[in-house]
């Protein structure tokens, strides 16, 4: 699939950069010395889109040209190829969800009235769009009902390399829809656990003491939340290598997370449960049966099975 060409609304063209003109090029005695789509190499970037570019062109001659009149040469050779912005609203990708699902706070049995519902589920595109040249997005999203719905190959992938986001969805004890082929995939959950989920959880691990360390550098204090998270990852992890199961609610911790959340545990009491939870997560990582990597011919199998289903007008 061609890798799209993502530009930012900010994004300034920086020196050296090939680009294509909009418009005709003139000359100081207003002749046209290059026609629309003419490709020039940027000579020099301004500091903000409200100046000007001066690009070069193949024959040495320079121009001034104002970002609006300019495209990137590689943007405008992709056209609209894998341009899922025209696929969404086009073929109705969003009544092509096969599993659906509640994680987050609700899932983990730490919500309270405020807490949103964070729905996340798979959506299988059918196979036509699958395999046109526009090809599908491999995520949809919907910022207003916090529901966001992989594609279900990247779906798999995620799942394979362990990402907690992932296997939490497949057991969340909260499952608002799911097509008997969804529901095949939760019934071989377990292929995607591996000791692979040691590497994974810690580098999620990592990332929320990042920012833990950003919240006391930049505010002089750590934003709790980042810190109960980073204690229910540790718990959770340890729980996948000791037990082969992903445990989503966080059961008998549920009042210490939540006194966590609420900044009502001394730090020295949260931070000597984090070092424990390091060395009880190396050591259930020492002990595990889990295999080394988890069954990727099982997963291709049902993915290729799930891609030909998708022929069929009815979702499977």
């Amino acid at each position: 699939m061609p890798e799209r060409v993502h530009n930012s609304p900010n994004l300034i063209y920086s020196v050296g950069t090939q680009v294509v003109t909009r418009k005709p090029v003139q000359g100081s005695s207003g002749r046209v010395m290059h026609p629309s789509g003419a490709v020039g190499v940027v000579v020099r970037s301004p500091q903000d889109r409200s100046h000007t570019y001066r690009v070069r062109f193949p024959d040495g001659f320079e121009a001034v040209l104002n970002h609006d009149n300019l495209m990137l040469l590689a943007e405008y050779k992709q056209g609209s190829i894998n341009d899922t912005d025209q696929v969404l609203p086009k073929n109705g990708l969003f009544d092509r969800v096969i599993f659906r699902c509640v994680i987050g706070s609700r899932a983990y049995g730490l919500d309270d009235e405020n807490s949103d519902i964070d729905r996340r589920g798979i959506y299988l595109p059918p196979a036509h769009l699958h395999w046109s040249l526009f090809g599908v997005p491999e995520q949809l999203e919907n910022d207003e009902t916090q529901e966001a719905y992989w594609e279900l190959q990247k779906f798999i992938i995620l799942a394979l390399k362990a990402n907690p986001n992932v296997l939490e969805c497949l057991y969340t004890p909260i499952v608002e829809t799911a097509t008997p082929l969804a529901q095949e995939l939760l019934d071989m959950k377990t292929i995607f656990l591996s000791r692979m989920v040691y590497q994974t959880y810690n580098g999620y691990v990592m990332s929320q003491f990042k920012k833990m360390q950003a919240d006391i550098r930049n505010h002089g204090q750590v934003k709790w939340k980042h810190v109960m998270h980073l204690i229910r990852l540790l718990l959770s992890g340890i729980k996948v290598l000791r037990e082969g199961f992903v445990s989503v609610q966080v059961g008998e911790h549920r009042q210490a997370l939540l006194r966590i959340k609420a900044g009502e545990l001394p730090w020295d009491e949260v931070e000597s449960w984090r070092l424990d939870l390091h060395k009880r997560f190396d050591r259930a990582f020492e002990e595990t049966r889990l295999p080394e990597r988890p069954d990727y011919e099982r997963a291709n199998e049902y993915l290729v099975k799930a891609r030909r289903s998708a022929m069929a007008e009815e979702l499977p």
